[in-house]
């Protein structure tokens, strides 16, 4: 995108501020009733944790439970996924950062109630990737230019402190770096950095650490602000930022994989790969730095393997057979327990590396762990989907935007960058009598109406027609079809009845992609 087209974007997108009325807001309601109630209490947690934190005058989406502050390595990314409820608030979860951020270029690691942190850098999704993404929705030129200055001058922070090998990767000084509390991956080493300052480490201990996905958010930012670049202007910067991001990529892979255990790793000080295999690998293809054959490789050994990663409530922190996966399990874990966190990213890559279908399952066991339990804690454990109680606090928000996002991602309509994903599943327990309205960046909405075969699809009021059948349609935001995949792993029978056109029927197999002629119009 340009910058005409941004600039286009932003008279279109209306960005409504802190006045968006709550009409405007998603609505969606099912007939199932102990579905309804998860997903209303969901949006009455995330409403109780928004809130003005010291330091900042505006209110953020805060972590919740046990944690009382917004942390950089989620909350600009969680505050994304809410948006569409709270624009102001996903705004102000970004600039909550740049707006403490030091004249030296560091972004706080977090903005807590007791005091803002500089004693790790704790990042995962990139801040630069989620302002690009917000700025680009809303066509908020402002934040677009506030989050590029303040990105690139992280960016430039990450490579004088966290750089001291010389290599070009992102460093790991301590636990805290990459938000694993209580990892056997950082085992031995302190959870924050010497005196709070992530400058600093503690000799002797390995450290500093090469880490593929601390490297990973560096790639990821780089190529956003690449994006941003050129919706700026700045071609010449946006090259740099391309370039710079493919020597990182190409440094992750050559120097921290490990072919043998298809496996990503630290590479401590001493030399020695830090084995142990957990969600490094979740996290780096979340940035999307493996190609697809190498995506396949790590799917087939690792992710999707049902003695690894795939356990029955996927994705576990640790592999369950690796011999580090940490039992009983204890509060706030990253040593096994399948994390809310790790769920809400992993649309990130899982659609991206054509796995929608086996996503859909881990969707579906979410939901029905969070609706067993209902109290949207932080964790659970990966074989039986029991929610961790013990220590761990209720009202997490993480959790919540797992309910209240994979409601939409498995029976409703989501708003992409340029189309319109609708996701038909009838007979599901989320579209049982379903209802979804979602307002549309630049204006309109996008609606779905279920029946017990289908659901009528309609984008500002037109009819665009039905889909029987559980599928993926995806049309541009006029309703213009470009094509419909599979969403199940079983191949199904699926039925496209465009308004004031002849029906097609095709059998879809699961994560296949059918490319379809421009039809679904749309008419009033």
């Amino acid at each position: 995108m340009n910058r005409r087209t941004f600039m286009a974007a932003s008279a279109a997108a209306a960005f409504a501020g802190p006045a968006f009325a709550q009409e405007s807001a998603p609505h969606y309601t099912t007939g199932n009733a102990k579905w309804q109630a998860a997903y209303d209490k969901a949006l009455a947690v995330l409403h109780k944790n928004v809130q003005v934190v010291p330091r900042y005058s505006k209110p953020v989406l805060i972590e919740g439970a046990d944690y009382a502050g917004i942390w950089m390595e989620c909350g600009p990314h969680e505050a994304l996924v809410y948006r569409k409820f709270r624009p102001d608030v996903a705004r102000n979860s970004h600039e909550v950062f740049f707006e403490l951020q030091r004249m030296d270029g560091q972004i706080p690691c977090n903005n807590k109630v007791t005091e803002t942190g500089f004693g790790q850098i704790q990042m995962v999704v990139p801040i630069a990737a989620t302002a690009w993404e917000l700025s680009r929705a809303t066509g908020d030129e402002a934040l677009l230019a506030h989050a590029y200055s303040a990105c690139s001058a992280w960016d430039a922070w990450l490579l004088t402190y966290r750089n001291t090998r010389g290599t070009g990767l992102t460093e790991g000084f301590c636990t805290y770096d990459t938000g694993h509390d209580n990892s056997p991956r950082w085992e031995g080493i302190p959870p924050q950095c010497p005196n709070k300052d992530a400058k600093a480490f503690v000799p002797g201990l390995g450290v500093p650490r090469l880490s593929p996905d601390l490297s990973a958010t560096t790639y990821g930012a780089r190529l956003a602000l690449a994006d941003m670049a050129r919706a700026l202007g700045k071609g010449g910067e946006a090259d740099r930022w391309t370039e710079s991001a493919a020597d990182i990529r190409g440094k992750i892979l050559n120097q921290l994989y490990v072919a043998e255990d298809a496996a990503f790793y630290d590479l401590d000080a001493n030399g020695k790969f830090v084995r142990v295999r957990g969600d490094i690998l979740t996290r780096v293809c979340s940035e999307r730095v493996p190609d697809q054959t190498l995506f396949d490789t790590l799917w087939e050994r690792q992710i999707h393997n049902p003695k690894a990663f795939w356990a029955p409530y996927p994705l576990p922190s640790i592999a369950l057979d690796d011999p580090t996966f940490v039992r009983p399990i204890p509060k706030n874990s990253w040593g096994g327990p399948s994390q809310a966190l790790t769920a809400l990213r992993a649309p990130r890559w899982m659609d991206h590396y054509g796995r929608s279908a086996e996503f859909s399952g881990m969707m579906t066991k979410w939901c029905e762990a969070i609706i067993a339990d209902m109290t949207f804690r932080q964790q659970i454990d990966p074989v039986d989907g029991t929610f961790t109680k013990q220590g761990d606090e209720p009202d997490y928000s993480p959790c919540a935007l797992v309910m209240v996002d994979y409601s939409w991602r498995l029976a409703g309509v989501v708003e992409e960058a340029d189309v319109l994903e609708w996701n038909v599943r009838p007979g599901h327990p989320a579209s049982i009598g379903a209802r979804f309205r979602l307002p549309l960046d630049g204006g309109g909405s996008a609606e779905m109406m279920y029946d017990g075969k289908g659901a009528e699809l309609r984008v500002s009021g037109k009819r665009l027609g039905r889909v029987e059948g559980t599928a993926r349609l995806v049309t541009r935001k006029d309703g213009q079809v470009v094509s419909l995949r599979g969403i199940d792993e079983r191949a199904q029978k699926v039925t496209l009845r465009p308004e004031g056109q002849p029906a097609k029927t095709l059998k879809l197999a699961g994560n296949a992609v059918e490319p379809l002629s421009p039809f679904f119009t749309g008419r009033g």
